[in-house]
């Protein structure tokens, strides 16, 4: 391990002493990574829904490359440049009809941020300037800047940082396993999407400018999915009262829950939707935000500039990137095969049911949460200060499996959760592996409580 390099990095979400330990990697192919000892680790999580494409792509790197050596940088308020142009026209072939225009980022809280400023001026450009408010949902993950830490809901991520964030409101989450109104689906009358209706009136319609949401919840709930209901409920709460529905595909997007975007298994068109993560497979950052006709329609009738620049937006190698790794998703088809493979990891999932602690398995394609209870007639969550997902998490990467560990899932804090969601090449062996090597650590995990 380069230990020097290790000590002159300021750690992530880990003490000094964690981080010092953790592995050091040196390469990677297709869904596995290997450490400067040498070591195997199974990718199960692609980098949190990143590397959507695999590891070890070639044609990537020679694209951007070749990019580089005609030019390398291009400021995106002055010029624009062929792989921008190029990708957000491909783009437009695969987002919803009417999300037909890109601005792009370097990451997903970029792309959020974009968003909701290009909202905010929405509203000045219509004649309502009163619109200032963005409503999200308790469980909830938009991104590490203020603004998007702001509309977050999960409370541990938001604690250190509460007094110099917008407070703004937050509703309930669509959480059928643990529906927050006590009740049971289909006789719920989809009341986690109605709660928007009521904090839309309880703040005023004229004061609410944006509904920000995850189709498909990632780390804050760990891969819950809404009723069938939900999302063209949420639509029609949405346009009836003027609000704009920006949904958030940073991790779903991208082939990631076995459709192009997240959004497309309800057949809802949001106003706004933000990529990011598998945009471009992991070769460079690179965020969007994709926007619909409409919104450029009032921004063009009133001549209105957005007034925003990021200093790599538009980087023509990023693009590249982005151009590359779309064209190994649609050539390889691997929207498709995130949902076959999604299929056969689910199956296989349903042996984990034989562990104790194995309360919920959920998700779509190749996203899947898994919630760990401490009984599982109550659901009844363990203790927060056990740090269980965190723990099993430890036992799996010591056997070569890698796992996104979560929590907060039930009231910000406690709740116990972790995600797969390997890449999209990920094979029926590689499956197969995942569930085996998964149980063994749940086992462990189980014998050490």
């Amino acid at each position: 391990m380069d230990e020097i390099a290790k000590n002159h990095v300021f750690p992530v979400e880990m003490t000094s002493r964690e981080f010092r330990r953790i592995p050091v990697l040196a390469r990677a192919d297709g869904v596995f990574v290997y450490d400067t000892d040498g070591k195997e680790y199974l990718d199960a999580i692609s980098g949190i829904a990143v590397t959507n494409i695999g590891y070890g792509r070639h044609d990537v790197p020679r694209v951007m490359a070749e990019q580089a050596e005609k030019f390398h940088y291009c400021i995106s308020n002055l010029f624009t440049n062929p792989p921008v142009l190029e990708l957000a026209r491909r783009l437009s072939d695969m987002t919803p009809d009417g999300l037909d225009y890109f601005q792009f980022t370097s990451g997903g809280s970029e792309a959020n941020e974009t968003a909701f400023k290009i909202a905010r001026q929405f509203h000045l450009e219509n004649g309502e300037p009163s619109r200032s408010l963005i409503i999200s949902r308790r469980q909830s993950y938009h991104g590490a800047t203020l603004g998007a830490l702001a509309v977050t809901g999960m409370e541990k991520r938001r604690e250190k940082y509460n007094p110099i964030l917008l407070d703004l409101p937050h509703i309930a989450p669509a959480y059928c396993y643990r529906c927050p109104f006590g009740k049971t689906y289909p006789g719920c009358d989809i009341e986690c999407a109605r709660d928007l209706e009521s904090a839309i009136r309880t703040a005023g319609p004229e004061k609410v400018m944006a509904f920000v949401v995850e189709p498909v919840v990632g780390s804050a709930c760990g891969a819950t999915v809404p009723p069938s209901e939900y999302f063209p409920l949420v639509r029609e709460i949405c346009s009836r009262n003027g609000v704009l529905l920006i949904v958030d595909e940073v991790i779903t997007g991208m082939g990631r829950t076995g459709k192009n975007f997240g959004i497309d298994h309800w057949g809802v068109v949001p106003d706004m939707m933000t990529l990011a993560k598998g945009l471009s497979g992991g070769y460079s950052p690179l965020g969007a935000v994709a926007v619909h006709q409409r919104i450029l329609d009032v921004f063009e009738k009133s001549d209105g500039a957005f007034e925003h620049i990021y200093t790599f937006a538009g980087n023509p190698v990023s693009a590249s990137a982005g151009l590359a790794a779309l064209g190994i998703l649609i050539r390889e088809d691997l929207v498709s095969r995130s949902a076959r493979m999604g299929e056969y990891l689910f199956r296989c999932a349903e042996s984990l049911n034989e562990h104790a602690v194995v309360g919920n398995i959920r998700g779509l394609g190749l996203l899947m949460g898994i919630e760990l209870v401490k009984d599982r007639g109550s659901k009844e969550p363990f203790a927060h200060e056990m740090r269980l997902s965190k723990k099993l998490a430890g036992i799996a990467l010591q056997k070569g499996l890698i796992i996104y560990p979560c929590s907060g899932c039930v009231d910000g804090l406690r709740g116990d959760h972790f995600l797969i969601c390997p890449p999209l090449i990920v094979s029926r062996k590689e499956c197969d592996t995942i569930i085996s090597l998964l149980s063994d650590a749940i086992s462990e995990l189980e014998a050490g409580l």
